[in-house]
């Protein structure tokens, strides 16, 4: 779909439909107001007969309104005024996009984006309508023969700023809308492909592709190299499966210092998850081939950036391959030796996340990180704390906890900051080995946790556990290409401190910067 910034009174509108906003109580915005002025009081007229509350997410499409040159004007409820937050624009726009593919219209121009929203600027505002419209749109049919969502998907929509001084701010939030949006689809995409055609050389494909793409570097590592650099831990889980591993790598230099040090982003991409020799149980077990989501949300947040051009120096790690029960695989009992040379007892085949995860972070050393972020599907018990809401976070720098939780608040893409204390690691210890690798059922997702900080001592660190937020199940099953905003905004924010910009948070960039189930995977 093309999307486009304009400035202009809604009543000269020439288009298929305009979209305006009704407060609760029936109370018209601005825009709204002035196509009822020259309609000669008829939106005004129709709300008064009922038919529009103004409840937050409710829509009605008016047709042939007199004086006006669309075809339609659509009234999108916006909830109580006073109550209109970031959380309230984003839902009025995506009902508005879901009410919009109903009709026929094949553009439309929307002033919700004009609307106001405390402590948000331009450039937020249409970043956000691009997110939420292109995640409102997005579908995933390419396995069906035909398709049967009857949602029509327009060709052009037009997203309105108050001001023609405001257009070129609308401009560069679109541009980093899109950007967002692309990286979520992506993530969604390698989330919803089914593990047979997902598979560890598939994701090396794809990172191949954004590399070119994006004029960036890819390395893809087959086997025989991941065995020199002595990932034991890693190659125990692969070893159960037919499908070879893959050690994947992107690099942007972004950065006007190329000696910069890098963030570096590590995604679980285990491409389905059996469970091994622990084997899971069969119901629900399809859903395993979104264990390999904290991958896609690591390339999804890639590709955003590369898009965006941001002048920092970012790698991606994706340690991928599948856990399998063959006569190979790993056994409980298994003790294997990692790449920093730190010997584990597997008790649990299915706590196998930790056991790739933990090699990448070693391998992570070689690049001198400023920061590095790891993103897994990793733990039920952290669904069990926190629901399919926050995403876990854990990390070993409380500043570096203070941003992501700050940049997942600013995008509605909310995490929650756990406990990391030494107490806990108390739980992981082995009479045969380093470490276990679980710590039993009590605070299995901490557990994990601290399994993973005993490789990443040497840098600043965190982990971010999305098994409650990496997918939905039931009628709305799919991947939620999260924490793809969260990560995207946190790099936003590094690059504005970077260039001495202030972090944004619905404020302009320009002033200087003030120094300041269980436990299984």
């Amino acid at each position: 779909m093309e999307f486009n910034i304009k400035s202009g009174s809604p009543e000269k509108q020439r288009v298929a439909c305009v979209i305006v906003g009704v407060y609760e109580s029936r109370k018209l915005t601005f825009a709204a107001d002035l196509l009822d002025r020259i309609s000669n009081g008829f939106i005004s007229d129709v709300i008064r007969h009922g038919d529009m509350e103004g409840k937050l997410g409710t829509t009605l499409v008016l047709h042939s309104v007199p004086h006006t040159l669309c075809d339609r004007v659509m009234l999108v409820g916006l909830g109580k005024e006073r109550e209109f937050r970031a959380k309230e624009y984003r839902e009025a726009v995506r009902a508005s996009i879901k009410a919009l593919t109903q009709t026929s219209a094949v553009e439309a121009v929307s002033y919700l984006s004009e609307l106001t929203v405390k402590k948000h600027d331009v450039e937020w505002m249409i970043e956000q309508a691009a997110v939420v419209t292109l995640d409102a749109l997005y579908r995933f049919d390419r396995f069906k023969s035909k398709s049967d969502d009857l949602a029509r998907e327009p060709r052009k929509l037009t997203l309105a700023v108050p001001r023609r001084s405001d257009l070129a701010d609308g401009e560069k939030g679109l541009q980093r809308g899109l950007a967002i949006g692309n990286g979520m689809k992506l993530a969604k995409d390698l989330g919803n492909l089914p593990g047979n055609i997902c598979t560890p050389s598939y994701l090396g494909e794809e990172a191949q592709r954004i590399a070119e793409a994006f004029s960036c570097e890819a390395e893809v590592l087959g086997q025989p190299q991941i065995e020199a650099l002595g990932m034991g831990s890693f190659l125990s889980v692969a070893k159960g499966s037919v499908q070879e591993p893959r050690l994947i790598v992107l690099k942007h230099a972004g950065a006007k210092d190329k000696a910069d040090k890098p963030i570096v982003l590590i995604g679980k991409g285990i491409t389905f998850d059996s469970g091994g020799i622990s084997l899971k149980p069969g119901e629900g077990m399809d859903e395993m081939k979104y264990d390999m989501c904290g991958a896609a949300t690591v390339l999804g947040a890639f590709r955003a950036a590369v898009e965006m051009k941001l002048p920092l120096n970012i790698v991606a790690i994706v340690p991928a391959c599948e856990n399998m029960p063959n006569g190979n695989a790993n056994k409980p009992g298994d003790i294997v030796t990692s790449m920093s040379g730190q010997t584990i007892e597997i008790l649990n085949t299915d706590a196998e996340g930790r056991l790739i995860l933990c090699d990448a972070l070693t391998y992570a050393e070689r690049f001198n990180p400023a920061t590095v972020i790891d993103v897994a599907t990793l733990t039920g018990a952290c669904v069990v704390a926190l629901g399919h809401i926050a995403t876990g976070l854990y990390s070993n720098q409380d500043s570096l906890a203070r941003e992501l939780l700050a940049a997942g608040e600013e995008v509605a893409d909310r995490a929650w900051h756990m406990p990391l204390w030494d107490e806990y690691q108390e739980l992981l210890k082995s009479p045969f080995a380093d470490m276990a690798n679980i710590g039993g059922r009590p605070g299995g997702s901490i557990t994990a946790a601290c399994f993973l900080s005993r490789f990443a001592k040497s840098f600043d660190w965190a982990h971010l556990d999305i098994a409650g937020t990496g997918w939905k199940s039931g009628k709305d099953k799919g991947a939620t290409a999260r924490p793809v905003p969260l990560l995207v905004q946190f790099l936003q924010d590094r690059a504005d401190i970077a260039l001495g910009n202030v972090v944004r948070r619905g404020r302009p960039r320009r002033e200087a910067v003030e120094t300041v189930e269980d436990e299984q995977d």
